[in-house]
């Protein structure tokens, strides 16, 4: 007997007792979640543990098997394709299928392969211009329709569940600045600095000279336009070079949303560049996704959205500070705030959509979204961790006796 998907196709291709079986299976292995799948065939597998929550489309058999074989690569594959098509709530989804992608046979030999040689993803300068090229160079454009007016492309900070993305990511920016305990007068050194909001904050409202550097082309050229129209010129440069040019001598270090693209076999180096940076009495702070043990980035996302990634474990962040002495001095974890940040992206994004329909393609439209949501689901199921790390000389004692220095004055300050 015939049936239609839901594209109106007529659907001839029976599903086999095995298929069926495997798939109640692999339900089975996720707790019975309740989200029912559409086969090619037309048939709906399904659980009985309430109301679904989301549906899945299979259009094509060969999908199938490439789902349970390696699901952290071929779910992304198929979606952006349109091979596959969910209706309903797409991040819960994919929070049911993680724990399926974390117990993939193929993931965990992939994960020990990685973690066991990392020196085979080494990130020499040409690799770590052609990664950050990828991604960041596409258009500026691009990016300002679903960001913010600074394009703050980092996690927000959200001190009500009430603010709005661009108050977050002004108290974020402010948040980073009083932890570093930012004095007018002061030099400052950013690493990947994106496009410049950090750098221009930290100029315009503590009265610091920041030296900021960045690899990506398209984002320099924006930044420095900014800096020049807002007439910070005098406080702020911004250099078109690799952290390993960093020169110089400075109070402070900072680097936001860069450690992910460093590369694990290059965080001594990092940690040297950093020591040899920082003043005396100089402090720091790191800001990375991460997880909560040593695991490679999602599969689908490295190969076409960020490559050459890796979320470091919050153990694996300390390998760069480690050897220049360098002391912990606070650890924050703003998992649901990246959650709350993502959500505000998703959104902008679903309502631009057309507009990147017309700038790129169908295709690009897919995969946008589904890195936006995969990124929501991987921190709202804890997969992923938002760390925040600030340091200093280990023998420093001029330190805050308590946190209240950081809650204190929560508003902004103004523009000096």
């Amino acid at each position: 007997m015939e049936t239609l998907d839901n594209t109106g196709t007529h659907k001839t291709d029976k599903v086999s007792i095995l298929e069926r079986a495997a798939l109640r299976r692999v339900l089975a292995m996720l707790g019975n979640p309740p989200i029912e799948i559409v086969l090619w065939s037309g048939e709906v597998i399904g659980t009985d543990h309430g109301t679904p929550v989301a549906r899945l489309w299979i259009h094509q058999r060969r999908n199938f098997l490439r789902l349970l074989y390696r699901p952290d690569l071929y779910f992304g594959e198929a979606y952006t394709s349109g091979e596959i098509d969910v209706e309903g709530d797409f991040v819960k989804l994919l929070e049911y299928v993680d724990p399926l992608e974390q117990a993939s046979a193929r993931r965990r030999l992939w994960e020990r392969f990685k973690l066991k040689f990392p020196q085979l993803a080494s990130h020499t300068l040409a690799r770590a211009r052609d990664n950050i090229h990828h991604h960041y160079d596409i258009s500026n454009a691009f990016y300002q329709l679903w960001l913010d007016p600074e394009l703050v492309y980092t996690c927000a900070y959200f001190p009500t569940p009430t603010t709005n993305l661009e108050e977050a990511q002004q108290a974020k920016m402010d948040y980073v600045c009083r932890k570093l305990r930012l004095k007018s007068g002061e030099t400052v050194v950013e690493a990947g600095c994106g496009w410049g909001a950090l750098t221009r904050y930290m100029a315009k409202h503590y009265g610091v000279k920041v030296r900021a550097y960045n690899i990506s082309h398209e984002q320099i050229v924006y930044a420095r336009e900014r800096a020049k129209k807002e007439g910070l010129s005098k406080l702020v440069e911004f250099i078109e070079e690799d952290f390993r040019s960093i020169t110089g001598r400075y109070g402070a270090f900072v680097s936001v949303g860069m450690l992910e693209h460093v590369g694990k076999a290059h965080y001594v180096e990092l940690g040297a560049v950093i020591d040899r940076c920082l003043s005396s009495s100089g402090r720091g702070l790191l800001h990375s996704i991460g997880r909560d043990r040593p695991m490679p980035l999602n599969a689908w996302i490295e190969r076409h959205i960020f490559p050459g990634a890796y979320p470091p474990a919050l153990a694996e962040m300390l390998e760069v500070l480690e050897p220049g002495r360098f002391t912990v001095q606070d650890v924050e974890n703003l998992r649901l705030h990246y959650v709350r940040t993502l959500e505000h992206w998703l959104a902008r994004y679903e309502g631009a959509s057309e507009v990147v329909r017309q700038m790129f393609d169908e295709t690009f439209v897919r995969s946008w979204r589904f890195y936006l949501v995969s990124s929501i689901a991987g921190f709202q199921s804890g997969s992923l961790q938002l760390f925040q790390i600030t340091f200093n000389r280990a023998d420093v004692n001029e330190l805050p006796w308590t946190r209240r220095y950081l809650y204190e004055n929560r508003q902004p300050r103004a523009p000096l």
